[in-house]
């Protein structure tokens, strides 16, 4: 296959190059003769950090189902899919070059009667740590678990495990050379998490002045999923009647949720992109978490950065580098200063490979 030429300016720099892709590979190096394939704008591939591919509704999907929702996201530039957790066993998605990369976090490790029906596997404390080390090693070097959720009892949000058991599961999934996300809506579930050393929170509408100082201490990272956070008032509503205190709760999360999620960024928690595809949200749409990123108060670059080059570099994938692997996307016009371009790309190009943009 002849070389190929892409030419514009790379972000994040914005400096104008010509790109090459040889091989599956990037070069600067000019290549005599080569195709010139697209000229615009060039990000390395964008990310989705909390996607549920092989997840739907009502729990797993089939083989083909989990393919459009991956070829969705493809389609929308996500070239690297953080799963966040799928009931289906989805590693066979590795062996197609044509979907995007994708980082397996196993299924959901949630409380017994104690999370959506048919996700997670549902356990005791006692058995919290032994389900970290079982999806550890499954996954592909992250599980996720359920940090809380409404209990009946109290008629309100309420951390799904005792702290100590949460401390013992995040030390057995990194004795497995794991890293630890959780599920985290409100506040009580998170010091003790952080404490016991998890790498990363989803959501974190429960962050307050301490927590956000803890976790840039430990170097905790946040995926807050803006357009999840959008659903808060239905859940308000959808709990009034019964659990009058949920609702009372969400309500106020709900309320604080930009200024709780722009206080850690502004404190220096590293922030990434993710659109929870497959929860409460259809695929490919990163562009849309992009622009709920902006819309609470981030800078264009910073959120593109989100779901682009800083999300690449946090996740040890290959950004625009010589030699790096070629996935990127090409744009005709900036994004950073219309980011409505992420919806209509020019060129995707997925492990040297150019795919068929969705128009």
């Amino acid at each position: 296959m002849r070389a190929q030429r892409f030419h514009g300016p790379a972000l994040p720099d914005g400096e104008v190059v010509d790109l090459y892709v040889v091989d599956g590979r990037i070069t600067y190096e000019p290549q005599p003769g080569a195709d010139t394939v697209a000229a615009g704008w060039i990000v390395p591939g964008l990310v989705d950090a909390h996607c549920h591919l092989g997840l739907d509704d009502f729990g797993a999907t089939d083989d083909e189902a989990t393919e459009q929702q991956a070829i969705d996201d493809r389609d929308g530039g996500a070239l690297l899919i953080r799963d966040a957790g799928s009931a289906a066993d989805t590693r066979w998605i590795h062996d197609r070059d044509d979907l995007p990369r994708l980082i397996r976090c196993g299924r959901h490790i949630a409380a017994t009667r104690r999370y959506i029906r048919g996700y997670a596997h549902e356990v005791e404390p006692a058995d919290l740590a032994s389900y970290a080390a079982q999806e550890a090693r499954n996954g592909d070097g992250w599980i996720k678990l359920v940090g809380d959720w409404i209990s009946r009892e109290e008629g309100d949000l309420a951390p799904s495990f005792p702290a100590q058991a949460f401390k013992d599961a995040i030390d057995a999934a990194h004795a497995e050379g794991a890293k630890v996300t959780a599920h985290c809506f409100g506040h009580g579930v998170l010091p003790g998490l952080i404490e016991a050393g998890i790498d990363c929170i989803e959501h974190g509408t429960g962050l307050t002045e301490d927590v956000i100082d803890a976790m840039v201490a430990h170097g905790t990272r946040l995926v807050p999923t803006v357009m999840q956070l959008d659903k808060f008032p239905e859940h308000a509503a959808a709990g009034q009647e019964r659990f009058p205190a949920y609702a009372a709760t969400m309500t106020d999360l709900y309320a604080r949720m930009p200024a709780t999620i722009m206080a850690a960024h502004e404190a220096g928690v590293p922030i990434y992109a993710g659109s929870d595809g497959g929860g409460i949200s259809r695929h490919g749409n990163i562009a849309g978490e992009v622009e709920a990123l902006v819309r609470i108060g981030m800078s264009a670059h910073d959120a593109l950065g989100a779901a682009s080059w800083r999300a690449r570099e946090w996740l040890g994938a290959d950004g625009l580098e010589e030699g790096a692997s070629a996935d990127f996307v090409v744009y005709d016009r900036n994004p950073v200063d219309d980011l409505s371009v992420l919806r209509t790309p020019s060129a995707i190009v997925l492990r040297g490979q150019q795919v068929s943009p969705r128009r």
